[in-house]
């Protein structure tokens, strides 16, 4: 698979929350949310079920506006950008949602293209961008079947190979291994260390697993081998990818740091999630 194309600089964050606050009838969920994103960098939202997690995600893809603050992505802020600005900015990223959310009445093929078909791509390109996006996840046999005849984490793969389509610079996950066996959820990790270490991929990813955050911060994918690697090997540490962890509270950042500091942690509300 190409590398995904980026419009934005190295030193320039892919993205960046400014204060964002956002409030529904049952109260206010995000209050003053500031953090950034790094091209290359994995940062991964924790936090318990309510906190805000998936809200942020889609905040950053532009699917709700923000209350109040500033969301910029790839350059763009996108509290200034019209529907139909938007509409174009979306195609820019990807979006792996938690339950896959593919069309019932369409094929794999169908549900991978469908961006590609929006989009008017020329007929001939589609076929070969298609296979080749679910040849990297692996499902290149199961062109023709409906997601009904697929496994919860076949329809998670296909997932990610819709988002893959248009090769973003930026792909956001929502609970990428919710409900998935231990062996189909390292499948699935590993996909991501694959586009992060090989492609470049800039992730922000929402999750109640710590154990996700941890492998994608101790392992890489190692192009030359073909294979997910300790970071620590022969004495040599992998730092090629950055990896953060961002816990949300409610609606704030109660911490944020590297792996290490999160699991050296003697809080008792972050030991929660290390138990």
């Amino acid at each position: 698979m190409a590398s995904p194309s980026s419009i934005v600089s190295s030193e320039s964050p892919a993205i960046e929350f400014d204060a964002v606050r956002i409030a529904f009838e049952e109260g206010e969920i995000l209050s003053g949310l500031s953090f950034r994103v790094m091209p290359r960098e994995t940062l991964i939202l924790l936090g318990e079920t309510g906190t805000g997690k998936t809200l942020s995600l889609k905040l950053a893809a532009g699917l709700l506006p923000a209350g109040s603050g500033s969301i910029r992505v790839l350059g763009k802020n996108l509290g200034a950008m019209s529907e139909r600005e938007l509409l174009r900015f979306r195609r820019e990223i990807g979006f792996v949602f938690q339950e896959g959310a593919l069309f019932d009445s369409m094929t794999v093929a169908e549900n991978v293209a469908y961006r590609l078909l929006e989009d008017r791509a020329d007929p001939d390109e589609i076929e070969p961008s298609v296979r080749e996006v679910l040849r990297f996840v692996e499902l290149e046999h199961t062109l023709d079947l409906l997601p009904s005849e697929l496994s919860g984490g076949m329809r998670r793969r296909v997932s990610i190979a819709r988002a893959l389509i248009t090769r973003p610079p930026i792909v956001l996950y929502d609970s990428p291994t919710a409900g998935l066996d231990p062996v189909t959820s390292q499948t699935i990790i590993t996909l991501i260390l694959r586009l992060r270490d090989v492609y470049g991929v800039t992730a922000l990813l929402a999750t109640h697993r710590l154990q996700d955050g941890f492998a994608l911060a101790n392992f890489h994918f190692d192009k030359f081998t073909n294979r997910v690697v300790h970071n620590e090997k022969n004495g040599a540490i992998h730092r090629a990818s950055a990896t953060r962890f961002l816990v949300l509270r409610d609606g704030k950042i109660y911490f944020e740091g590297a792996p290490e500091e999160l699991a050296a942690s003697t809080d008792p509300y972050l030991k929660r999630f290390l138990v």
